[in-house]
């Protein structure tokens, strides 16, 4: 069929459709030739395969944890056994998130498909991750519309406008959330997020960010800290098995994740280790500052609930809008770590901070990489004039 799709060939205006689906399916027929170049079977579609892979826990565990909890809401029982009526949970978990992910996808590729038709190559590869990562970071009760309008812009404003895949300046996935964020605020943080439209009492709605946060108003969830700490327990948290977004409670299944792309030479171990020290310090520093419940939070303890884990495993370690230099990548997840963790306890209207860190991030990146490049420029110019 190839023939009928290249220069000159009936169909030759559909040539980055068929080139998509082929090489979708099938390894690139181009070889190298001459010259010193690397060798090697996989390309930017393998790699971008590696990551969704390594999603795949999280998402599993995503679809049972929203099963879970959705039963929760409907029988009003928050104690309700965790690991029971598993069959159950699972198919409510996939009604709930197999829409979003066609909606993601569906309108994240159908952009992708125009724009590649417009500049005549096939669709870019980038989004096969980004169209997952969307709804793993998205609550479960978000509407599919604003999932659409959400990947639309994402698409379009983040990634397009720039000229496509590897020339974004920010991460695809959380441009979406963003975008959702500060247009439609109510549907994405508050007490009712994660159970919209419950009325059942007793029954809260709110996430454990959500309810760590009451801390700071005159109506706190929880009367004292232990009391929080004996609700999301500290294994809970980091099983997983507690409310939020469906793909970032769980951080045995981010873990599970990071192992792959790391021994598979995907992800940056220097990027992931160093924005967990980050969070960790800034935790362990606003503990010695003290003085209310959120302070007192055993530093550890940011680091297993909200989407700490998932933001430094798949959000910061994106290789286009992180930073590239070794050492940068160390001050870039440090400082990325940090900063989250004061977003979160400082500024109680807004409970989860590592979205607005990796962002803040991704713009500081180049400034970053410059500095680290200027400093080993020097560094070799004076060892030059030492010599």
């Amino acid at each position: 069929m190839e023939p009928k799709f290249i220069k000159g060939g009936k169909f030759e205006k559909w040539n980055p459709l068929f080139e998509t689906l082929a090489t979708f399916a099938f390894t690139p027929k181009l070889v190298t030739t001459k010259g010193s170049h690397i060798r090697d079977g996989v390309d930017l579609k393998r790699t971008m395969m590696m990551v969704i892979l390594a999603l795949i826990p999280c998402l599993l565990f995503g679809i049972y944890n929203t099963g879970h909890w959705a039963m929760v809401a409907e029988s009003g029982n928050r104690d309700l056994a965790y690991w029971a009526d598993q069959g159950t949970k699972i198919m409510i978990g996939l009604r709930v998130v197999l829409p979003l992910l066609v909606v993601s996808y569906g309108v994240g590729l159908l952009i992708e498909f125009i724009f590649g038709m417009l500049r005549g190559h096939s669709l870019h590869e980038g989004f096969l991750v980004s169209g997952m990562l969307i709804p793993l970071t998205m609550p479960a009760d978000v509407p599919l519309w604003m999932v659409g309008v959400a990947t639309a812009f994402a698409v379009i404003i983040g990634k397009e406008v720039f000229g496509g895949t590897g020339m974004n300046i920010v991460n695809i996935a959380l441009t979406a959330r963003a975008f959702l964020f500060f247009a439609y605020p109510t549907s994405m943080s508050g007490d009712k997020v994660w159970l919209a439209g419950n009325e059942i009492d007793g029954v809260s709605g709110s996430t454990a960010l959500g309810d760590l946060a009451s801390f700071m108003s005159d109506k706190p969830v929880f009367e004292n800290l232990d009391a929080y700490t004996n609700n999301y327990s500290l294994m809970d948290s980091f099983m997983g098995m507690i409310p939020g977004s469906i793909g970032e409670t769980s951080t045995l299944a981010c873990l599970i994740g990071a192992a792959i792309l790391v021994i598979t030479g995907v992800g940056s171990l220097r990027i992931m280790l160093s924005f967990f020290a980050g969070g960790l310090v800034m935790g362990l520093l606003l503990n010695m500052i003290g003085g209310n419940p959120y302070l007192d939070l055993p530093a550890y303890f940011h680091l297993v609930i909200g989407g700490f884990a998932f933001g430094a495993i798949f959000m910061a370690t994106d290789p286009v809008s992180a930073a590239q230099t070794a050492t940068g990548k160390i001050f870039y997840g440090f400082l990325g770590g940090l900063l989250a963790i004061v977003i979160r306890v400082l500024n109680p209207a807004y409970p989860e901070g590592v979205m607005l860190a990796i962002l803040f991030m991704n713009i500081m990146a180049p400034i970053i990489d410059h500095y680290v490049v200027q400093g080993n420029i020097k560094r070799r110019l004076k060892r030059v004039k030492t010599a």
